[in-house]
């Protein structure tokens, strides 16, 4: 847990609530704050089987998972390839596009390296120019804007633009956490999120928070969200995506559990956003909520993790 990404606070609540209940259920378990000195640590617990509890950063990017598979230790969760396709929003969503799921219109801007110039490639068609930042072209789609990392989570460096004029100041804030940004298409409609656990949908979640939208803040204070189970939306809507969640685990070729986020337009079409392959195990983290409504509940889940993972390396 810990870690040293931006998510390290969230990562340890998660790794917290993981190890009470590792502890509870009877495991011979240690917490691990993931620093340099992680090859140390883990020699000097004699660590059999790793739990991961980290968001974001080389945590959730497949670096970690690489690290473990070389010194061969187990770990819950998916693997160095899926983990890195996951995390990188720019990759999945061509993944994703290429498997006829859904995505929100987007172009990535790159800042190239070492000059001041930045580079926009269309979301589909993978032609790029080169442009001076922050002089972008003309976007393809009409305000308002989101602009995210290409590579955070919990809404990290998310913002939503609603006049051009304030564009350039979000992805100068947004630069700071990468080389890479996402501008897309803001829809208007409800945030959904599915949980996945092994090869089945463990059902889903709207979310409407009280703020703008659903940032950091209102996903990890309490009261600022509420949370509808099932979900307000048409069944078919539901049902769809819901196979879409189960596709995007399986193209990415996630293990374990993972937690699937869409927005639903007025139109009652589900776009999806991202694949979590670590998704938050805290008192307001939406997959423990998700589980439990399908009559799992949190030890159940933890154990259920483990199961998946044993088998996996079996």
């Amino acid at each position: 847990m810990g870690g040293l990404s931006a998510e390290r606070d969230i990562s340890i609540r998660s790794g917290l609530a993981i190890y009470q209940s590792l502890q509870e259920l009877g495991y011979n378990s240690v917490h691990v704050d993931v620093g340099k000195d992680i090859v140390n640590i883990i020699k000097k617990e004699k660590v059999k089987f790793a739990f991961l509890a980290l968001h974001g950063g080389t945590g959730e990017n497949g670096a970690i998972q690489g690290l473990l598979d070389v010194l061969g230790i187990p770990y819950t969760g998916s693997g160095v390839l899926a983990s890195a396709l996951a995390m990188d929003k720019e990759i999945s969503k061509k993944v994703f596009s290429y498997h006829g799921l859904p995505v929100v219109p987007f172009i990535i801007v790159r800042k190239a390296k070492g000059t001041k110039k930045s580079k926009v490639t269309d979301g589909e068609a993978d032609i790029s120019g080169a442009y001076t930042f922050p002089n972008l072209p003309k976007l393809p789609f009409e305000l308002p804007w989101v602009v995210k990392p290409t590579a955070e989570g919990s809404s990290v460096g998310v913002s939503i633009v609603k006049e051009e004029g304030s564009l350039n100041t979000c992805l100068e804030k947004t630069f700071s956490l990468g080389q890479r940004l996402i501008i897309e298409k803001f829809i208007k409609g409800k945030e959904l999120h599915i949980g996945v656990l092994g090869d089945k949908v463990l059902g889903g979640v709207e979310v409407r928070p009280s703020l703008e939208f659903y940032n950091y803040e209102a996903k990890y204070t309490s009261g600022l969200t509420e949370y509808i189970m099932p979900p307000e939306i048409e069944e078919t809507t539901y049902e769809k995506a819901k196979n879409m969640a189960l596709k995007a685990h399986s193209v990415l070729g996630c293990s374990g559990a993972s937690r699937v986020d869409f927005m639903v337009d007025e139109g009652n079409t589900p776009y999806i956003l991202e694949v979590n392959t670590l998704p938050g195990m805290t008192t307001t983290s939406l997959l423990p909520k998700i589980a439990k409504s399908a009559g799992l509940h949190f030890k159940d889940l933890i154990e259920e993790i483990i199961r998946l993972a044993v088998k996996e390396k079996e």
